[in-house]
């Protein structure tokens, strides 16, 4: 049974910084490549970064240059860190990977406000 299991969530203020992490069980972690989405209010569901098994890694434009995603294959972790916060940057974020289908974590709230 596959489980992705994010935290690191909280409030913080613009320019704050806050660091993800996912904890992943039930599959050979160092195969799989792993993601960070997230979900602001009225939004669809976006992707914020992806890391391959061999580190490669891709950002989507809003974030790139901000924000680092990278795992520990030991842990079986993922991790986002994210710096110089903005509001826009508030939404929920959620753990994935995927085989056959996709696999998603239970979501961590991120809250940017003054």
């Amino acid at each position: 049974q596959v489980q992705l299991v994010e935290s690191g969530g909280g409030l913080v203020q613009p320019g704050g910084s806050l660091t993800l992490s996912c904890a992943a069980s039930g599959i050979a972690f160092r195969f799989y490549a792993m993601a960070w989405y997230r979900q602001g209010p009225g939004n669809q569901r976006e992707l914020v970064a992806t890391i391959t098994p061999d580190g490669r890694i891709n950002y989507a434009g809003s974030v790139k240059g901000r924000f680092t995603i990278s795992r520990d294959n030991a842990e079986n972790t993922v991790s986002l860190q994210m710096p110089s916060l903005k509001p826009e940057d508030t939404a929920v974020y959620y753990c994935n990977t995927r085989d056959r289908q996709d696999y998603w974590g239970q979501g961590t709230q991120v809250t940017v406000s003054a």
